[in-house]
């Protein structure tokens, strides 16, 4: 259950990064990102553990509340999944169809960007 709440909340932070304030960035990147300990970024911020650790929870429901509001990580799923699905079926029924397959080929790489 935690692996998947720490890709949930990497996932949001890689679509909504840019809407947090720049100490909300650096605890979420050194916390979920680099595996900082709470003790090892308070540390380097000269702040106590208990602060770290409620501006982690308070960023992530800031993170939450923009998924609400905004969908974008759930939208981008369902286009993963419909887009895998599309591609799946093209290998299986028309393998020989270079400019099909190339197409859908570019539907991937479009979302990757």
């Amino acid at each position: 259950m935690e692996i998947e709440k720490n890709y949930r909340i990497n996932s949001l932070f890689a679509f909504y990064q840019p809407l947090l304030t720049a100490k909300q960035n650096n605890y979420m990147q050194l916390y979920y990102g680099d595996d900082y300990s709470l003790g090892e970024i308070a540390e380097e911020y000269n702040v106590s553990r208990q602060a770290v650790y409620d501006n982690l929870r308070r960023t992530e429901k800031i993170l939450e509340d923009y998924e609400a509001k905004l969908h974008l990580y759930q939208e981008f799923t369902a286009r993963n999944q419909q887009a895998d699905e599309i591609q799946a079926y093209v290998a299986d029924n028309y393998p020989q169809d270079a400019k099909l397959n190339r197409l859908v080929a570019g539907l991937e790489n479009l979302e990757e960007q």
